[in-house]
Protein backbone atom coordinates (compact mmCIF):
# COMPACT_ATOMS: atom_id res chain seq x y z
CA UNK A 1 0.00 0.00 0.00
CA UNK A 2 1.03 3.69 -0.23
CA UNK A 3 1.08 6.16 3.03
CA UNK A 4 -0.07 9.64 1.93
CA UNK A 5 0.27 12.74 4.32
CA UNK A 6 2.20 15.58 4.27
CA UNK A 7 3.71 15.08 7.84
CA UNK A 8 6.92 13.15 7.73
CA UNK A 9 5.78 11.48 11.20
CA UNK A 10 2.39 10.60 10.47
CA UNK A 11 3.56 8.65 7.32
CA UNK A 12 6.27 7.23 9.52
CA UNK A 13 3.87 6.03 12.55
CA UNK A 14 0.88 4.64 10.16
CA UNK A 15 3.68 2.87 7.61
CA UNK A 16 5.59 1.12 10.85
CA UNK A 17 1.93 0.29 11.92
CA UNK A 18 1.39 -1.69 8.54
CA UNK A 19 4.90 -3.32 7.87
CA UNK A 20 4.41 -4.99 11.16
CA UNK A 21 1.83 -6.84 9.62
CA UNK A 22 2.71 -9.97 7.97
CA UNK A 23 0.02 -9.81 5.15
CA UNK A 24 0.67 -6.14 4.67
CA UNK A 25 3.45 -4.13 3.08
CA UNK A 26 3.95 -0.36 2.81
CA UNK A 27 5.79 -0.13 -0.90
CA UNK A 28 5.96 3.79 -0.98
CA UNK A 29 5.17 6.96 1.00
CA UNK A 30 3.81 10.50 -0.64
CA UNK A 31 3.47 13.95 1.07
CA UNK A 32 1.08 15.43 -1.60
CA UNK A 33 -1.64 14.14 -3.94
CA UNK A 34 0.49 14.48 -7.00
CA UNK A 35 3.01 12.29 -5.77
CA UNK A 36 0.46 9.80 -4.95
CA UNK A 37 -1.03 10.09 -8.30
CA UNK A 38 2.51 9.01 -9.45
CA UNK A 39 3.22 6.15 -7.39
CA UNK A 40 -0.09 4.74 -7.62
CA UNK A 41 0.09 4.32 -11.39
CA UNK A 42 3.15 2.48 -10.90
CA UNK A 43 0.83 -0.08 -9.95
CA UNK A 44 2.80 -1.41 -7.09
CA UNK A 45 -0.13 -1.03 -4.62
CA UNK A 46 -2.94 -1.82 -3.89
CA UNK A 47 -4.08 0.16 -1.07
CA UNK A 48 -3.57 4.07 -0.94
CA UNK A 49 -3.92 5.45 2.88
CA UNK A 50 -4.75 9.13 1.78
CA UNK A 51 -4.79 12.35 3.65
CA UNK A 52 -7.17 15.33 2.20
CA UNK A 53 -5.60 18.46 3.55
CA UNK A 54 -2.00 18.58 1.16
CA UNK A 55 0.15 21.47 -0.15
CA UNK A 56 -0.12 21.52 -3.79
CA UNK A 57 -2.61 18.81 -4.80
CA UNK A 58 -5.32 17.90 -2.01
CA UNK A 59 -6.44 14.79 -1.02
CA UNK A 60 -9.64 14.66 -2.98
CA UNK A 61 -8.08 15.45 -6.29
CA UNK A 62 -5.48 12.83 -5.80
CA UNK A 63 -8.36 10.31 -5.06
CA UNK A 64 -10.60 11.37 -7.79
CA UNK A 65 -7.62 10.76 -10.39
CA UNK A 66 -6.10 7.74 -8.49
CA UNK A 67 -9.56 5.77 -8.59
CA UNK A 68 -10.57 6.82 -12.13
CA UNK A 69 -9.28 3.89 -14.00
CA UNK A 70 -10.54 0.90 -14.06
CA UNK A 71 -8.61 -1.52 -11.74
CA UNK A 72 -6.53 1.21 -9.99
CA UNK A 73 -5.61 0.87 -6.11
CA UNK A 74 -8.85 1.67 -3.61
CA UNK A 75 -8.20 4.44 -1.36
CA UNK A 76 -8.89 4.80 1.86
CA UNK A 77 -9.48 7.95 3.61
CA UNK A 78 -8.05 9.28 6.88
CA UNK A 79 -9.36 12.63 8.46
CA UNK A 80 -9.35 14.45 12.16
CA UNK A 81 -13.14 15.79 12.78
CA UNK A 82 -12.55 19.13 11.89
CA UNK A 83 -12.34 17.77 8.26
CA UNK A 84 -15.84 16.04 7.99
CA UNK A 85 -16.84 18.77 5.67
CA UNK A 86 -15.13 16.54 3.13
CA UNK A 87 -16.38 13.44 3.93
CA UNK A 88 -18.93 13.59 0.93
CA UNK A 89 -17.08 14.83 -1.27
CA UNK A 90 -14.27 12.28 -0.91
CA UNK A 91 -16.52 9.32 -1.16
CA UNK A 92 -18.02 10.87 -4.59
CA UNK A 93 -14.60 11.14 -5.85
CA UNK A 94 -14.03 7.75 -5.26
CA UNK A 95 -12.84 6.95 -2.11
CA UNK A 96 -13.77 3.68 -0.87
CA UNK A 97 -13.73 4.17 2.73
CA UNK A 98 -13.31 6.87 5.81
CA UNK A 99 -12.01 6.51 9.28
CA UNK A 100 -10.79 8.93 11.90
CA UNK A 101 -6.98 9.53 12.64
CA UNK A 102 -7.54 8.99 16.22
CA UNK A 103 -8.77 5.02 15.57
CA UNK A 104 -7.11 2.64 17.31
CA UNK A 105 -4.49 0.52 15.46
CA UNK A 106 -6.63 -2.37 15.20
CA UNK A 107 -9.18 -0.41 13.87
CA UNK A 108 -7.07 0.69 10.95
CA UNK A 109 -5.33 -2.43 10.20
CA UNK A 110 -8.80 -3.65 9.96
CA UNK A 111 -10.32 -1.13 7.04
CA UNK A 112 -7.12 -1.65 5.03
CA UNK A 113 -7.74 -4.93 4.83
CA UNK A 114 -11.22 -4.65 4.28
CA UNK A 115 -10.62 -1.83 1.58
CA UNK A 116 -8.36 -4.28 0.02
CA UNK A 117 -10.75 -7.08 -0.34
CA UNK A 118 -13.11 -4.90 -2.37
CA UNK A 119 -15.76 -3.51 -0.15
CA UNK A 120 -16.08 -0.25 1.29
CA UNK A 121 -15.94 0.70 5.30
CA UNK A 122 -17.22 3.96 6.79
CA UNK A 123 -16.68 4.72 10.52
CA UNK A 124 -19.69 4.96 13.06
CA UNK A 125 -18.99 8.88 13.38
CA UNK A 126 -17.87 9.67 9.79
CA UNK A 127 -21.38 7.88 8.80
CA UNK A 128 -23.18 10.41 10.75
CA UNK A 129 -21.26 13.02 9.44
CA UNK A 130 -21.87 12.10 5.88
CA UNK A 131 -25.81 11.75 7.00
CA UNK A 132 -25.87 15.07 8.01
CA UNK A 133 -23.65 16.42 5.18
CA UNK A 134 -26.04 15.03 2.65
CA UNK A 135 -28.86 16.18 4.85
CA UNK A 136 -27.13 19.74 3.86
CA UNK A 137 -25.92 19.89 0.74
CA UNK A 138 -27.37 17.04 -1.32
CA UNK A 139 -29.52 17.49 -4.86
CA UNK A 140 -33.20 16.79 -4.29
CA UNK A 141 -33.39 13.03 -5.59
CA UNK A 142 -34.25 12.18 -9.44
CA UNK A 143 -37.80 11.96 -10.36
CA UNK A 144 -39.41 8.01 -9.24
CA UNK A 145 -37.93 5.26 -10.90
CA UNK A 146 -34.16 5.63 -12.13
CA UNK A 147 -31.66 3.30 -11.08
CA UNK A 148 -33.55 1.50 -8.76
CA UNK A 149 -36.28 0.40 -11.07
CA UNK A 150 -33.62 -2.29 -11.87
CA UNK A 151 -33.63 -4.09 -8.49
CA UNK A 152 -35.97 -6.50 -6.99
CA UNK A 153 -37.89 -5.67 -3.83
CA UNK A 154 -35.78 -8.06 -2.08
CA UNK A 155 -32.44 -5.96 -3.72
CA UNK A 156 -34.03 -2.83 -2.62
CA UNK A 157 -34.95 -3.87 1.20
CA UNK A 158 -31.45 -5.08 1.09
CA UNK A 159 -29.95 -2.06 -0.43
CA UNK A 160 -31.84 0.30 2.41
CA UNK A 161 -30.15 -1.86 5.03
CA UNK A 162 -26.63 -1.32 3.85
CA UNK A 163 -27.67 2.20 3.80
CA UNK A 164 -28.47 1.90 7.43
CA UNK A 165 -25.44 0.74 7.97
CA UNK A 166 -26.01 -3.55 8.84
CA UNK A 167 -23.51 -6.02 8.05
CA UNK A 168 -24.69 -8.68 5.75
CA UNK A 169 -25.43 -11.12 9.05
CA UNK A 170 -27.16 -8.42 10.93
CA UNK A 171 -29.45 -8.10 6.96
CA UNK A 172 -29.71 -11.45 7.22
CA UNK A 173 -31.20 -12.13 10.53
CA UNK A 174 -33.90 -8.86 9.87
CA UNK A 175 -34.70 -10.72 6.77
CA UNK A 176 -34.89 -14.42 7.80
CA UNK A 177 -32.44 -15.37 4.89
CA UNK A 178 -28.61 -16.75 5.34
CA UNK A 179 -25.82 -14.18 5.31
CA UNK A 180 -24.63 -16.11 1.87
CA UNK A 181 -28.05 -15.31 0.29
CA UNK A 182 -27.42 -11.81 1.57
CA UNK A 183 -24.69 -11.46 -0.35
CA UNK A 184 -25.39 -12.75 -3.19
CA UNK A 185 -28.33 -10.12 -3.14
CA UNK A 186 -25.50 -7.31 -2.79
CA UNK A 187 -23.47 -8.74 -5.59
CA UNK A 188 -26.07 -8.19 -7.86
CA UNK A 189 -27.70 -5.00 -6.78
CA UNK A 190 -24.07 -3.37 -7.11
CA UNK A 191 -23.33 -5.42 -10.40
CA UNK A 192 -27.28 -3.64 -11.83
CA UNK A 193 -26.41 -0.09 -10.45
CA UNK A 194 -22.47 -0.20 -11.81
CA UNK A 195 -21.19 0.17 -7.82
CA UNK A 196 -18.23 -0.55 -6.57
CA UNK A 197 -18.91 -1.12 -3.10
CA UNK A 198 -21.38 -0.26 0.42
CA UNK A 199 -20.07 2.76 0.20
CA UNK A 200 -21.06 3.85 -3.23
CA UNK A 201 -24.28 2.01 -2.63
CA UNK A 202 -25.42 3.60 0.57
CA UNK A 203 -24.77 7.06 -1.22
CA UNK A 204 -27.15 6.37 -3.95
CA UNK A 205 -29.78 5.53 -1.42
CA UNK A 206 -29.56 8.57 -0.39
CA UNK A 207 -29.22 10.20 -3.54
CA UNK A 208 -32.12 8.57 -4.97
CA UNK A 209 -34.65 9.24 -2.29
CA UNK A 210 -34.70 5.23 -1.11
CA UNK A 211 -33.92 6.38 2.08
CA UNK A 212 -33.74 9.96 3.77
CA UNK A 213 -31.27 11.58 6.61
CA UNK A 214 -33.81 10.84 9.01
CA UNK A 215 -33.26 7.53 8.14
CA UNK A 216 -37.27 7.19 6.76
CA UNK A 217 -37.36 4.62 3.85
CA UNK A 218 -38.92 5.76 0.59
CA UNK A 219 -41.69 4.44 -1.47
Amino acid sequence: MIVVDDQAVVRAGFAAIVDAEPDLTVVAEAGDGAAAVSLAAAGEADVVLMDIRMPGMDGLTATRLITAPAGGPRVLVLTTFDLDEYVYEALRAGASGFLLKDAEPEQLLSAIRVVAAGDGILAPAVTRRLIDTFARTAPPPPPAGGPLGRLTQREREVLLKIASGLTNAEIGAELGVTTGTVKSHVNALLSKLGLRDRVQATILAYETGLITPGGVAQG
